[in-house]
């Protein structure tokens, strides 16, 4: 089963290299570009086939390692 994680900064949080390409953006030209917050992305590949399992499991490692839930938010998506 494939879990693929998707890591955010929480919107209340200052997001300083996403102003920076904000800003990088503008200066070559593309002014419409009105916010960028960056993330991180993740595919984990899992060793189940029991659907629940994974949702906890993969749930476990995003509060204990892959977020940090004081300033990012997550979520995950299962295939498989």
């Amino acid at each position: 089963m494939k879990a693929t994680v998707y890591v955010t900064i929480k919107e209340n949080v200052l997001d300083p290299q996403g102003n920076a390409v904000q800003s990088s953006l503008h200066t070559m030209g593309f002014g419409e570009v009105a916010k960028v917050r960056i993330g991180k992305y993740m595919e984990l590949q899992l060793d189940t086939n029991d659907r629940a399992q994974a949702e906890e499991r993969v749930k476990a490692m995003c509060e204990k390692l892959l977020a940090n839930t004081v300033i990012e938010d997550y979520r995950f998506e299962l295939e498989g």
